[in-house]
């Protein structure tokens, strides 16, 4: 499967997943499915970077997300 894509999945799912382990938090519960999320989210960017060192910056994420967004939807 292509790097960039398990990246920018990574991104999204742990963007996403934060929300929801805020919420748990609040309503003092286990947030037991968003941190679970969030470990998955931080092993699928983990394995990217491993995949192409040097690759991925903090500044070069809009980037990648643009070029997963046209790849895969032309």
């Amino acid at each position: 499967m292509d790097p960039d894509l398990i990246f920018t999945l990574g991104v999204v799912l742990g963007v996403f997943s934060l929300p929801a382990m805020f919420s748990a938090f609040s309503e003092r519960r286990a947030p037991r499915v968003a941190a679970f999320t969030v470990i998955l989210a931080g092993i699928m960017i983990l394995w990217a970077v491993r995949e192409n060192p040097g690759r991925y910056s903090f500044w070069g994420i809009p980037d990648t997300f643009v070029e997963v967004v046209a790849k895969y939807l032309t």
